[in-house]
């Protein structure tokens, strides 16, 4: 049986290198390619044969790997994608189940080694933890908020007016307030901009993912 041949695509070198030796040194794997950027991946598909990809999701150079995840599940359909992270954005996990990313991998926090979720996304499972990592923000806990209320963050984080969030999510301007004002009490931050920046810098609510 011939090898899995895998791509390694993360933006970060020592990330990036870490997974290309997890790949040589796991016994039924190769490398085919490594790249820096999700942009390129689709290119490297019409010269590269590949059964596996190892996609980090958020690229310093504005690329985001469930975009281009997206692309290849519909060019590609039989190529197995592993999302692979560090930050805890709640949303995430939904966006890669709703466009076919066959599992997910968190780098720091999953119980699971990654051989192990190639083994089993190679095996024809789909592997995904419950839930995205929990992480502190002022005085509260990302658990502590309501998915309505990360789904306010995550456009706030944009840069946009309260009321450009509310016809974006169809809700009213005061009720977007008061989600806002709710999440001040429970992290103890003074202000709305203050909240959008701490929420983007601990990777709770980055921004949404076009497809």
């Amino acid at each position: 049986m011939s090898a899995v041949r895998v791509m390694v695509v993360d933006d970060q070198a020592t990330p990036r290198h870490l997974m290309e030796m997890y790949v040589e040194q796991a016994e039924g794997y190769e490398l085919a390619c490594s790249i820096d950027s999700a942009v390129a991946a689709d290119v490297y598909l019409l010269k590269e044969k590949v059964d596996l990809i190892l996609m980090d999701i958020l690229m310093s150079d504005g690329s985001n790997g469930l975009d281009t995840a997206f692309r290849i599940k519909k060019n590609y359909p039989k190529i197995k994608i592993i999302a692979v992270t560090s930050m805890p954005e709640f949303s995430w996990l939904k966006k890669a189940k709703s466009i076919g990313v066959d599992s997910f991998w968190y780098k720091e926090t999953d119980e699971q080694t990654i051989k192990e979720v190639m083994d089993l996304t190679m095996a024809g499972q789909s592997v995904y933890p419950g839930d995205s990592p929990e992480v502190k923000l002022g005085l509260a806990s990302s658990k502590d908020f309501t998915s309505r209320e990360l789904e306010v963050l995550q456009v706030i984080t944009t840069g946009v007016t309260n009321q450009e969030v509310a016809d974006r999510l169809g809700i009213s301007e005061y009720t977007v307030k008061t989600h806002v004002r709710n999440m001040l009490e429970k992290t103890g931050y003074a202000s709305r901009t203050e909240l959008a920046i701490k929420a983007r810098v601990a990777g709770i609510a980055i921004g949404e993912v076009k497809e």
